[in-house]
Formats: structure tokens, C-alpha cells, sequence
């Protein structure tokens, strides 16, 4: 299993946003070094405290509808792009951690 790694400020509040808002399970944390391991599904983040990059990795994560998590999210003040579809096959989102770092949604349709 690959491993998309996402620098964060703040670890607490980047674990939460990860565990509370988008529904990832927190399998690792290492306090004393500042970082954390969550999965959803088969993807797998690490999360470390530091300044973020933007030239970090993208986490893919398959959901089961793309249109009702980008409004639930909005809805919960997340910063989410705008949804697309490619060729009726899949539906995409990009939404956006409190530290900008981009994790992109995806709904296969096929």
C-alpha cells in the first residue's frame, strides 16, 4: 500500500480533520515525533507536523457518492472544488485540508 505523506501545522487538528470530517481510521500516531498514519479504504496518509507543501502528493479516495460528501463538506465549511465527471465513468472532487493540502474524491460510476 502506498503512502501519501501531507505536512500539517497543527497534528491534533489535522488528525481530526482527517478522522472527523472526512472519515479516515487513525491506525498509527507517534506524539513524541509528531506524525500520524490514517487509511481510508486503501488509501493511506501519514501526516507529520511541519510547514505544508504544495508539491505533496495527492490522496485518491474512493466514496460512495462524490455529490453528497463535496455538499456535506461545504456545508461543514471544508473548501471543495468543483465536481466533475470524465466520460461516465467516474465523478471527481478535490477538497481541501485546513492546511491547503488537496486530497482528491473519487466515485467510480461504472
Amino acid at each position: 500500500m502506498a503512502t501519501v505523506w501531507y505536512r500539517v501545522r497543527d497534528l491534533d487538528a489535522g488528525r481530526a480533520f482527517y478522522r472527523d470530517v472526512l472519515g479516515f481510521e487513525e491506525v498509527f500516531v507517534d506524539f513524541e515525533d509528531g506524525w500520524s498514519r490514517l487509511r481510508h479504504g486503501e488509501m493511506e496518509i501519514a501526516l507529520a507536523e511541519g510547514e505544508p507543501d504544495e508539491s505533496s502528493g495527492v490522496a485518491h479516495v474512493d466514496v460512495e457518492d462524490v455529490k453528497a460528501d463535496a455538499e456535506r463538506l461545504r456545508s461543514e465549511g471544508v473548501e471543495v472544488g468543483v465536481v466533475f465527471e470524465l466520460h461516465g465513468q467516474i465523478r471527481l472532487v478535490d477538497v481541501f485540508d485546513p492546511d491547503g493540502n488537496r486530497v482528491q474524491l473519487a466515485q467510480s460510476l461504472s
